[in-house]
């Protein structure tokens, strides 16, 4: 593919990638609305369910590349907390910050993914374990309750249900185009595959995800945009993560169990303490996080490198 083309599909891709943002987030509004509930819940249950990533990381594994597999949910998250959330504070300022109880549960998310991958694999019984889990922390996260002093939520509204699925496949399509683009540029360089899968195919399978935060918190509704964060984070370090060790038990490299697999679990934290001691995500703060997964994808290269 030429330069020009890649050019193309990557500015094709974030026109989708935007538009999808626009209509899923009028159609999610209405649809917490007539279902009389608070879009914050509504979003963390529904935004997070991402095929194209789980998809990815099953068909990773059973190709024989369990650190590639693992990196769309261990850079995946480490990719939210840190890379989106602190690039969509930087777009639009993120306040106020969600519930302290939200803030908790998915503070401690990552843990038992962390205790269960020390050992350097992720064993069908660890799956099981992790999807039950998963449906703890989703329910208590979901059930934390929404962030104060927002709009109500309109009822008001037709074909929530296409629009809904329309703003998703654009949204899936935009945000593949995307990964496209970053993945034959990054694989050209010929990376390892730990660091391939933890930081450019996590970063590109993820990239709608920007529009998701940036689009709702523009509007008015830094709620849904952190909503979405937080539901991902758990799917990711649940759900995700759980289904693929069932498929298949996954073998974690020294890289990943030293480096990416903490990185992941702590990444979580750390954007709960910054939410609740800073009141939410300004720009500084925005800056900040920026900066730690900067950090976190240098010393990603320098342990493929050295490894």
């Amino acid at each position: 593919m030429s330069s020009w083309a890649s050019v193309g599909v990557l500015v094709v891709g974030l026109v989708l990638v935007v538009a999808g943002a626009e209509l899923f987030f009028d159609a999610l509004l209405v649809a917490a609305g007539r279902l009389g509930v608070s879009a914050f819940l509504l979003t963390v249950v529904v935004s997070g369910f991402e095929l194209e990533n789980l998809a990815a990381g099953i068909a990773a594994n059973a190709k024989g590349l369990p650190d590639a597999a693992a990196g769309t949910f261990l850079g995946g998250t480490t990719f939210l907390a840190l890379g989106v959330a602190g690039l969509g504070a930087l777009l639009s300022p993120l306040r106020p910050r969600p519930p302290g109880r939200a803030l908790i549960w998915t503070a401690v998310a990552g843990v038992p993914l962390l205790a269960l991958g020390l050992d350097g694999r992720l064993t069908r019984l660890d799956g099981g374990l992790l999807l039950a889990w998963f449906g703890v922390a989703l329910t208590a996260v979901a059930r934390g309750g929404t962030s104060p002093n927002v709009e109500p939520t309109p009822q008001r509204g037709r074909y929530v249900l296409p629009k809904l699925l329309a703003g998703l496949g654009l949204l899936t399509a935009g945000g593949e185009l995307l990964g496209e683009g970053i993945r034959r540029v990054v694989g050209n360089f010929g990376i390892s595959e730990a660091l391939l899968g933890n930081t450019a195919v996590a970063a590109s399978v993820e990239a709608e995800e920007v529009a998701r935060v940036a689009t709702p918190a523009r509007r008015g509704r830094p709620d849904i945009a952190l909503g979405n964060i937080l539901g991902t984070i758990v799917h990711f370090v649940g759900l995700n993560a759980g289904v693929i060790a069932l498929v298949k038990p996954i073998d974690l490299s020294d890289v990943s169990v030293r480096l990416h697999l903490p990185v992941a679990a702590a990444s979580a934290p750390v954007l709960a303490a910054v939410l609740a001691w800073r009141g939410g995500l300004g720009r500084s703060e925005g800056a900040f996080l920026i900066v730690l997964y900067v950090g976190y994808v240098v010393a990603s290269v320098l342990a493929a490198v050295l490894a």
